[in-house]
């Protein structure tokens, strides 16, 4: 995979934060925004999933107690 180089314009009380995290974690500035830039895309793929989940849900609720029969199989025994 190549590496392409990009402008970012930053504030400067974000890009002194930013060096303290890198500092911190004893990685370079470019690392760092990799990382955030990388767990931020990962987010909004589990947030998109979500959504898509709960409009499944939505169209299709649970049916004749789907949910609680999982619920009474996963409880744990009374004692």
């Amino acid at each position: 995979m190549s590496a392409v180089t990009v402008q970012v314009v930053l504030d400067e009380e974000l890009l002194r934060e930013a060096d303290r995290a890198a500092r911190a974690a004893q990685v370079n500035l470019s690392e760092l925004v990799r990382a955030a830039l990388r767990e931020h895309l990962r987010r909004l793929k589990v947030l998109e999933q979500e959504a898509l989940d709960r409009c499944g849900y939505e169209r299709d609720p649970d049916r004749a107690g789907d949910v609680a029969r999982w619920e009474r199989a996963a409880a744990w025994p009374d004692d």
